[in-house]
């Protein structure tokens, strides 16, 4: 019963996010700084996890290849079928929903035992429209181009581990990064991230906002966020893998 008391709370909680919003002009406002804050300084962390998993999947790849049937471009090829169809997309985007999405609940959850969004509905104002369909749509937005990023960094993090430690040659590398793509693995994981990018900062927003008590109940309710976030993004990474790679 508490499951299906959180869904239908949660789809409330959505109807009032998208609501027409009072101010154009605001909204645009914030979701600006929401980019700057969800997105653009979400960019070393994607750099850094990107780049070391480009190197460990080309390290352990080459290690492993001991056929000496198979051709050397397959380490090339396996490291961006692996940036591309699921690390870039769905590890980056569990690590964005520990980072983001505890932010996000803690902030919302500290205004709510604060008496900050019940000000705000005094004054008139949809708290939640507010609040949370900024993050929503920044998010949704910003998201795509870090994982396009992710991609990037990852390839060039397999390029230069197995440069480094001449387990593959450049060459060999750079022809299997090329060979057999296909351009809708891109299209596929972009609306998996734009799903993800969703959960993230839906999620989070709903637990903060409906926070009750003081500063331990925030607390919990960011580690609630993060580990529910978590779990639907795998969910959804696997009906999205079944209804779009079918």
């Amino acid at each position: 019963m508490n499951l299906f008391e959180n869904v239908g709370k949660f789809s409330r909680f959505l109807v009032l996010v998208f609501s027409k919003p009072e101010k154009s002009k605001t909204l645009f406002s914030q979701i600006i700084r929401e980019i700057d804050k969800l997105g653009i300084n979400s960019i070393g962390i994607v750099v850094i996890i990107s780049l070391f998993m480009g190197a460990v999947i080309t390290l352990q790849t080459a290690y492993n290849m001991l056929n000496p049937l198979l051709p050397d471009y397959l380490v090339g090829y396996t490291t961006r079928e692996s940036m591309i169809l699921e690390f870039s997309s769905t590890i980056v985007g569990l690590i964005l929903a520990g980072k983001v999405g505890s932010n996000i609940a803690s902030e919302i959850g500290s205004m709510r035992v604060t008496e900050q969004i019940d000000a705000l509905e005094i004054m008139g104002i949809n708290s939640a429209n507010h609040l949370v369909l900024p993050k929503i749509i920044a998010a949704i937005f910003i998201n795509p181009f870090l994982y396009i990023l992710s991609v990037f960094v990852g390839i060039m993090g397999g390029l230069i581990a197995g440069s480094l430690t001449g387990t593959v040659i450049l060459t060999d590398y750079i022809e299997g990064v090329q060979y057999g793509f296909i351009p809708y693995y891109i299209s596929y994981s972009l609306i998996k991230t734009a799903v993800f990018a969703f959960i993230i900062t839906a999620i989070p927003s709903f637990y903060g906002y409906y926070v009750k008590g003081g500063a331990l109940e925030v607390g919990k309710a960011s580690t609630k966020a993060v580990v529910n976030s978590s779990i639907l993004i795998l969910l959804a990474n696997v009906i999205l893998t079944q209804i779009l790679l079918k």
